[in-house]
């Protein structure tokens, strides 16, 4: 798959507030429509990690959590609500650091993130009285399926990622990344691809579907946008597909765990 000498990013309008047991392809497919934009082979659907957590019903009201002695020991640490601290918990599989106001865990997932990716910006409160939202359940296969259900309908091999925005190690801000990806290759292998000069590249692997979901994250926004869903235009999908899980780094190549 060679780099395309241009790309359009458009934002799919129309898109309702989900809800728990909403059909999201339905959705994207009739705002889709509505909008009249035209799907091509190659195309990528950008999808929010919110709008895919909320049609699985991924939310906790936090008036209904009692937190446990652990939760409470690492609340008074970082100085977070000890129901928060307890949802974060049940969602990881360990601590990665913590610090005051800074609690970065492994969600089950296998990523590295702050709070295990659970959020209360952009939930409303009709959720419960005080929601908080988690990370999708398996998000490769929350693509998947929408891929297959996007591919059907319009009848072109497309590509689908979830995206969700992750602080990085020594830099500031955050950045969309991708948390599930589905007909694209999320890692691309460049070994052994002539360099300019003809060198053979010996280490090199991009992060095709982050680099898709930065991208997006231009146009979603970080607050009151409410873009959810983005199509990008202008590439064409040769190389096999591979799953964002692939693009989490194995302990055994982890120099900083």
């Amino acid at each position: 798959m060679k780099s395309p000498k241009r790309l359009t990013l458009s934002v799919v309008p129309g898109i309702p507030l989900v809800q728990q047991g909403d059909d999201l392809g339905a959705i994207i497919i009739a705002a889709i429509t509505q909008a009249g934009l035209v799907v091509g082979d190659g195309d990528i659907v950008v999808v929010a990690q919110k709008a895919v957590s909320k049609s699985q019903g991924r939310s906790v009201d936090l008036a209904t959590v009692t937190p446990s002695w652990r939760a409470r020991e690492v609340a008074a640490e970082v100085n977070k609500d000890p129901r928060l601290v307890e949802v974060i918990l049940a969602d990881s599989v360990r601590i990665v650091r913590k610090a005051p106001n800074v609690l970065i865990v492994e969600h089950r997932s296998g990523c590295i993130t702050a709070n295990g990716g659970v959020d209360q910006s952009n939930v409303a409160p009709t959720m419960g009285e005080e929601p908080v939202l988690l990370l999708p359940i398996d998000s490769d296969a929350a693509a998947a399926a929408l891929c297959a259900t996007l591919g059907a309908h319009f009848g072109r091999r497309l590509g689908v990622v979830i995206n969700d925005s992750f602080g990085r190690p020594w830099r500031r801000g955050t950045v969309g990344v991708a948390l599930g990806a589905a007909g694209i290759p999320a890692l691309r292998n460049l070994r052994g691809q002539p360099d300019l000069n003809g060198r053979a590249l010996q280490v090199t692997e991009t992060g095709f579907a982050d680099e898709v979901a930065a991208a997006a994250s231009l146009l979603m926004g970080q607050a009151d946008e409410g873009h959810p869903v983005v199509l990008v235009s202008g590439f064409a999908l040769t190389d096999a597909p591979i799953a964002a899980r692939a693009l989490i780094r194995p302990a055994s190549e982890d120099l900083f765990r």
